[in-house]
């Protein structure tokens, strides 16, 4: 089988795990890293001796290349990717895509014209755990949800962007994905608390359709990881915790007239989330399937500029 030839443009935090994850696909097939750094590129020609290295990410965008990853700074995103297109070349991009709708739409003008097809790197979409709560919320199961929480703490600070950037992302890719809408409602407080180059936490509150109420919290600034989302529904309250190795799924029941809870925790695929969306990427290039991300990435934009 012909695998898919990548470049990856940056190799600092992310790039490595999208690398390892491509290079272990039996899709695909890293041929090439760029990064500005010296030090970036040595550690990725140590990690895969085979691969080409450049500074210059355009010389590393050659022919024989069918996809490009872009794990670079968010202000760089729109004019690699937008080289990438008009070289005729799918692209995967390291959230967020843009930090502006009108390059977003670009974006994907370009795309549709050179007919390749961009994906952006929402690995929660493809956690084993989001998918299981998407099932109980179409069939329905446990009655009408009423109430979300999210909360995520602790990352690297960033200097290109805000929290809100950079961890919300995450939640709003995941409630577009369950809701398919986005909220009529939005309001945010924005923090600085260790007077870090941007602001670093955030407590956002939205509103959906039918009432549904979300509360997010959104934090570099912790001493623990966490990784929390808990879905109120009539019948039944699901805490989803990613940092779990197991069980990340915990489906509590209110026994009838007590105080008390009895308690679910449900089997659910614990493949990794990255290595679920390579595997997504090349069915999707493969058998020109309709691409879930066309419509999500304008929007999660459009509702983090309303809250960032």
């Amino acid at each position: 089988m012909n695998k898919l030839k990548v470049c990856l443009i940056g190799y600092g935090y992310w790039g490595p795990k999208l690398a390892r994850n491509f290079q272990n696909s039996n899709f695909f097939k890293l041929v090439s890293v760029s990064d500005k750094s010296q030090t970036n590129l040595l550690r990725a020609k140590k990690d895969f001796p085979f691969i080409k290295t450049s500074k210059d990410y355009k010389k590393s965008i050659t022919n024989n290349i069918d996809i490009v990853v872009i794990a670079t700074p968010t202000n760089t995103h729109f004019q690699i990717s937008k080289f990438a297109l008009k070289m005729k070349k799918h692209i995967l991009v390291e959230k967020p895509i843009s930090l502006s709708e009108k390059e977003v739409y670009n974006l994907e003008k370009i795309s549709k014209i050179n007919k390749k097809k961009i994906f952006v790197d929402y690995p929660f979409i493809f956690s084993g755990s989001i998918n299981y709560i998407k099932k109980i919320i179409e069939s329905n199961r446990f009655g009408k949800l009423n109430e979300i929480e999210s909360y995520r703490e602790q990352a690297p600070v960033r200097k290109d962007v805000n929290v809100v950037w950079d961890l919300a992302v995450h939640d709003l890719s995941i409630l577009f994905y369950l809701l398919k809408s986005n909220p009529i409602k939005s309001k945010s407080l924005k923090i600085n608390n260790a007077q870090s180059p941007k602001s670093d936490t955030a407590f956002i509150n939205l509103t959906y359709k039918n009432k549904l109420n979300v509360f997010i919290k959104n934090t570099w600034i912790s001493p623990i990881k966490i990784r929390l989302m808990k879905f109120k529904f009539k019948n039944a309250i699901i805490y989803c915790d990613e940092n779990e190795s197991m069980y990340k799924i915990k489906i509590y029941f209110k026994k009838a007239k007590q105080a008390k809870y009895s308690l679910e925790v449900p089997e659910i695929d614990l493949a990794e989330p990255l290595s679920r969306l390579v595997n997504y990427i090349y069915k999707n290039i493969k058998n020109n399937e309709r691409n879930i991300f066309d419509n999500m990435n304008i929007n999660i934009t459009k509702t983090l500029k309303k809250i960032s």
